[in-house]
């Protein structure tokens, strides 16, 4: 479906990809990963069109529709509502409609239409400007040929419309754009006048509605709050086509991808696994590498060092010419550019103070004096815990912790800190606070006064500015690096209770991984607010959940939310409150015979589905043992033919490597399909 044959794309004097390879199937679902500034973006660009390669080619199947969230919008140039701009996805629809309906305008009143001209090379037809004398021009009426030939192309018309899913496509936009966060009644705004986060979320409506046989999403998830990563998580499991995900979210990878290509170092490399499989499938292939390539340096040190010694040795010539020889076709091994993953982030040992840390009572918020955008809130941590708040974006998360911080006075009701607490407070906009025109050292020096010269420098380190990075000014530092930077300069003064208001905007996957560890380690309090579920995953051991009835805690980790939540919908939706609990007695009986008459049904899929899928899980882990068998059994080869000293039957060695190349080809294959139907059982059976 997707193939790149050597492809190579420059931008100046760098190559971001050099000689690409690599081939996409029917319905694969990819994760696309990589270091910022990779070429992961490009690889998109060269998907869609955006950009052409420099060499090489990029064949896509034809006839087919392909989905793609763009980063880059121009909302001046959009004039309708939001609910229009989502509809106006498929624009094939409205010329349909347009031809409809004056095909069916000119069956009304018996006369054919005017021609027009055709669009996309269909006979539909368009209305021009009026011509003054129209009223007076005589008009032909439609024979029966040519009303039948109308209602055939009428008829055609509506059979497309009906394909390209035009009967329910407002249907599809708004439930797609509530899935996304919006509410009903902001449908009918302009598109113009939503921030830009909710723009994007607007185009990411357009990518779906589409129904693309190839959706690429390029970070979907950099503006969308936890509960629509969830909705987005929850709707791409279900898409069919073919998903290409770039994204720094390991939850959606680790859930939804099953083939992982890394971009990196100008090269792009292909793992059959998800985010999870590519970190440890990669690590092993460098380890292997490694060891290959340590061995073969080894032997050619002593194939150097012998032809050094003997070769102006007349006895010993012929054997010197003999090593040179192997020398000579010994092939080097390259290693990949490996992934530099930042040092270890140390935190500060947090000042003692009391047992409770915050409290809030009765907390409510108004702006305007009207509109409460808090209201009755009770908070409370204790020293040591680890907590998340979460919400759909517009409950007043931020404004929450901005009271919590400090930063905001409350209009109704008191919050107050803990005997001793020192709060550290880190919000979106945090990165605008520093002084442009200083350096990163400076920076950092001002926010730690106390601290030694060659601490500050070890800390600096830690956070990936070393050497001449620290000399960099502010002002010309990425968006990534002003986000670490502006961390450092809180997280370096010592304190007890940390406030963290999305930590991980414009980190990479490996800079979230280490502020990950480094909080897990913390020893004081710490709040955050992040839309990287994974983060919260690994950080968070109690969650505290914002919607329009207030504030809930939960005292469990994400994965215990997520189960609660699950359960309280499951009981709303089956009425399972207070009328559940004042079932009859009589009634008692039927019910539990109807629970275990489920249960035997469930105890018997599950059998089934056990059966069906034991088979195909044994040939996939028959096949993965035996490719890893068949490549080791390749790589010894391969290091004899090259490296051995010792007398080899060369033709031998060289058919079973034809031998291993060929089953390694059809195991790859039969591994796929056993996997594929692995994954459609899965998903039939939820």
């Amino acid at each position: 479906m997707i193939d790149f044959q050597n492809v190579t794309k420059r931008f100046g004097t760098q190559t971001v990809l050099d000689g690409v390879s690599f081939r996409i199937h029917p319905g694969e679902r990819v994760g696309i990963v990589g270091p910022n500034g990779a070429g992961k973006s490009t690889l998109a660009a060269l998907l869609i069109g955006d950009h052409l390669p420099d060499g090489g080619e990029v064949q896509i199947a034809k006839k087919l529709r392909m989905g793609f969230l763009r980063q880059q919008l121009r909302p001046d140039q959009v004039s309708e509502t939001l609910l229009e701009y989502a509809e106006h996805a498929v624009p094939r629809l409205a010329v349909i409609e347009h031809e409809i309906s004056t095909l069916e305008a000119a069956l009304a009143v018996g006369h054919e239409p005017a021609a027009t001209d055709s669009h996309a090379g269909d006979c539909c037809l368009e209305v021009g400007a009026a011509d003054p004398d129209a009223d007076s021009a005589p008009q032909i009426p439609l024979s029966l040929e040519e009303r039948e030939r109308t209602l055939r192309r009428i008829g055609e018309l509506q059979t497309e419309f009906e394909h390209e899913g035009g009967y329910d496509l407002r249907h599809r936009a708004q439930a797609i754009l509530c899935g996304l966060g919006f509410s009903p009644e902001v449908f009918k705004k302009p598109f113009r006048a939503f921030s830009g986060g909710w723009q994007m979320r607007a185009e990411l409506t357009r990518a779906l509605l589409t129904r693309p046989d190839i959706l690429i999403l390029d970070e979907p998830t950099n503006y969308l709050d936890v509960p629509a990563v969830e909705w987005l998580r929850a709707y791409l499991e279900s898409f069919t086509g073919t998903l290409l995900l770039i994204a720094h979210d390991r939850y959606l990878l680790d859930s939804l991808t099953r083939v992982t290509l890394e971009v990196a170092g100008a090269r792009v490399t292909r793992y059959q696994g998800n985010y999870d499989y590519y970190i440890r499938e990669r690590r092993q292939r460098h380890d292997n590498l490694l060891a290959a390539k340590e061995n073969l340096d080894r032997k050619r040190e002593q194939l150097e060092r012998f032809v050094d010694r003997f070769k102006a040795t007349a006895s010993k010539a012929s054997q010197a010419q003999s090593k040179q020889k192997q020398l000579d076709k010994m092939e080097e091994i390259t290693l990949p550019e490996e992934i530099i993953h930042p040092p270890h982030i140390r935190l500060p040992e947090p000042p003692h103070c009391g047992v409770e840390i915050i409290r809030a009572e009765d907390v409510g918020v108004t702006y305007d004096g009207t509109r409460w955008v808090l209201k009755n809130i009770n908070f409370r941590l204790e020293r040591g815990e680890k907590a998340a708040l979460i919400g759909m974006n517009g409950m007043g998360k931020t404004t929450l912790l901005r009271v919590l911080g400090g930063q905001l006075k409350p209009t109704a009701g008191k919050r107050g800190l803990g005997h001793q607490v020192l709060c550290g407070y880190f919000s979106q906009d945090f990165t605008e606070t520093m002084d442009a025109s200083r350096t990163v050292f400076g920076t950092a020096r001002q926010a730690a006064p106390d601290m030694p010269e060659k601490q500050i420098r070890a800390t600096l380190g830690s956070f990936r500015f070393s050497g001449d990075a620290t000399e960099k000014t502010v002002s010309v530092l990425s968006g990534g690096e002003k986000s670490r930077l502006a961390l450092l300069r809180l997280l370096v003064r010592p304190a007890n209770f940390l406030i963290l208001d999305e930590p991980t905007s414009h980190l990479d996957i490996a800079s979230r991984e280490v502020l990950e560890r480094a909080l897990r380690e913390y020893a004081g309090t710490l709040l955050i607010v992040s839309h990287d579920i994974e983060f919260v995953r690994k950080t968070a051991t109690t969650i505290f959940f914002l919607d329009e009835k207030g504030l809930t805690r939960y005292y469990g980790d994400y994965d215990y939310f997520r189960t609660k939540r699950a359960e309280q919908a499951a009981a709303s939706r089956q009425g399972t409150s207070a009328a559940a609990n004042q079932r009859t007695e009589s009634a008692e009986p039927a019910k539990a015979e109807v629970r275990k008459e489920q249960k035997r049904e469930e105890a018997q899929r599950r059998n089934e589905l056990y059966k069906k899928r034991k088979p195909l899980e044994d040939e996939v882990a028959r096949c993965e043992k035996l490719i890893t068998e068949l490549e080791t059994e390749q790589t010894d080869i391969t290091e004899k033919l090259y490296c051995s000293t010792e007398a080899l039957d060369f033709p031998a060695l060289n058919r079973r490597l034809a031998d291993i190349q060929g089953l390694i080809a059809t195991t790859t294959e039969s591994w796929e399909k056993s996997a594929m139907a692995l994954e459609a059982l899965l998903e039939s059976n939820g």
